[in-house]
């Protein structure tokens, strides 16, 4: 009888009583993982529009080269507070704009350009490079939409990839790129499409003349397949960091498409930086109980290379959501180490002072 009980034990009760026992050790990481030190301080009111403009949905934001300005993309119309995915579609002001850092607006450009711009980088020169990442469905007849844009730091546009107004793919269209990064050595990456299943849900490589060198992903959960490539960057070692956010994971590869590790523990990640001292910075402003259980809307700060997570800005409005919005979507640092977040709702950009080490 022994022997049998034993027997039944093991077939029966030992695999529930490990798979519970694994369930309760995921629930507490995930627990440990948002009770992490916050060293921030909210700054509210930090950007200041110039007379007579309000607030839009904030995209994509970066500091420049200098140190010394914030770039953001802040979408057009404000004027209705429901809408969504084509802010820019008739409105003639610019929505790429150019911070010095006590908020002030020193410079825009890219009024008409756009229906919905999106992801926002700037490479080592000074350009500026902007993707338009409006569906299908809400792209108008014309030559806007489904494109990259580089502006010189003028603001004079100096190459355009994809082909605006046509979604597609290829190497010649893109459909609803989401985001853009500028490698050291000038060559682009493009995280293409702003969608879970439909669309291109790859990453696309360019060399610095625009020339087409590669593509590398497609819609799926396996490693380097992707659900809404939302935002892309590269750390101080030369890695592709995508944040896979319909995957609720960052994925990071080489930048020939190798894929190296994905990651879980930033959440359902929406934007992805790094700072020069090797840490790196995600945002999740979707994590809820539908979309990513057990976890909570806010930035995540760890290291960019263990992937160790140390300090969560938890975004403070009991369900976002519902009542205040998303938080932000994403996230730029400057030299002192304070924090910019872009929020589409509620209509910000959010500063966070460093306030601890």
């Amino acid at each position: 009888m022994r022997r049998g009980r034993t027997i039944i034990w093991r077939r029966v009760f030992a695999p529930r009583f490990l798979a519970a026992a694994v369930i309760a050790l995921v629930a507490s990481l995930v627990a440990s993982a948002q009770a992490l030190p916050n060293p921030y301080r909210a700054v509210d009111g930090w950007a200041k529009l110039p007379a007579g403009r309000t607030m839009g949905s904030v995209g994509d934001l970066m500091i420049s080269p200098d140190g010394a300005h914030l770039w953001a993309i802040v979408r057009c119309d404000a004027s209705a507070r429901d809408r969504f995915g084509n802010e820019c579609l008739d409105s003639n002001l610019d929505p790429i704009l150019k911070f010095d850092l006590n908020g002030n607006v020193v410079q825009s450009f890219g009024g008409g350009m756009f229906v919905w711009p999106h992801g926002l980088d700037v490479d080592r020169e000074g350009n500026v490079w902007v993707t338009d990442a409006v569906s299908p469905k809400n792209t108008p007849p014309g030559k806007r939409g489904h494109q990259v844009v580089k502006f010189g730091p003028d603001g004079k546009v100096r190459l355009v990839l994809g082909t605006p107004g046509v979604p597609g793919g290829g190497p010649d269209h893109f459909n609803s790129p989401s985001d853009v990064v500028v490698a050291a050595n000038g060559d682009v990456f493009v995280a293409d499409s702003h969608s879970f299943d439909e669309g291109n849900n790859r990453v696309v490589k360019f060399a610095k003349d625009g020339r087409f060198l590669k593509a590398w992903g497609k819609t799926g959960y396996a490693p380097g397949e992707f659900r809404m490539l939302h935002s892309i960057a590269i750390d101080g070692d030369g890695r592709v960091f995508v944040a896979d956010r319909g995957n609720n994971r960052v994925q990071i590869f080489d930048q020939e498409g190798k894929f190296l590790a994905q990651w879980t523990q930033f959440g359902r990640p929406s934007g992805i930086t790094f700072d020069d001292k090797g840490r790196i910075y995600v945002t999740d402003s979707e994590s809820d109980n539908e979309q990513n259980p057990g976890w909570e809307m806010g930035i995540r700060i760890g290291e960019a290379r263990t992937g160790w997570v140390h300090a969560f800005i938890l975004y403070p409005w009991g369900d976002p959501r519902v009542v205040e919005g998303t938080g932000a979507e994403f996230v730029a640092v400057d030299r002192e180490g304070n924090l910019y977040g872009g929020e589409p709702r509620p209509r910000r950009i959010q500063k966070y002072v460093r306030v601890r080490p």
